[in-house]
């Protein structure tokens, strides 16, 4: 009798998609964002392949197993990217929520790593 045991081995990728913008809050979401791919947390994607609905990352996109977007301002730029390219099912991690406001918030060591634990909490 054999038992079938599952793996995590082809599971999807863990993806990050930051708003990037030119306010300090993109700034931080952006660090924010290359900080948790560095640690190996999940990987930060690209934000433009997703609103130019580049194949290959549109098709990645629709296999990872958990998609996190992080957005600087209330605009929201990363979370209506992916919605309009159809994704639905996501995280979402806003640095208002955190309380940093857009031009008045200067990037900063702390900052970031507030957002990368908010992140972490929903990877």
């Amino acid at each position: 009798m054999s038992e079938s045991k599952d793996c995590a081995c082809s599971a999807g990728p863990k993806l990050i998609f930051s708003c990037s913008g030119a306010a300090d809050v993109g700034a931080i979401a952006d660090q924010a964002a290359r900080k948790l791919s560095a640690e190996g947390k999940g990987k930060m994607f690209c934000m433009a392949g997703i609103g130019g609905r580049v194949e290959g990352i549109m098709k990645t996109t629709e296999g990872a197993s958990k998609i996190v977007a992080i957005d600087g301002c209330p605009l929201n730029c990363a979370k209506h990217s992916l919605e309009q390219a159809g994704f639905t099912q996501f995280e979402h991690v806003r640095l208002a929520e955190l309380g940093m406001e857009k031009g008045k918030s200067p990037v900063s060591d702390d900052k970031v790593a507030k957002v990368v634990a908010k992140c972490e909490e929903a990877l």
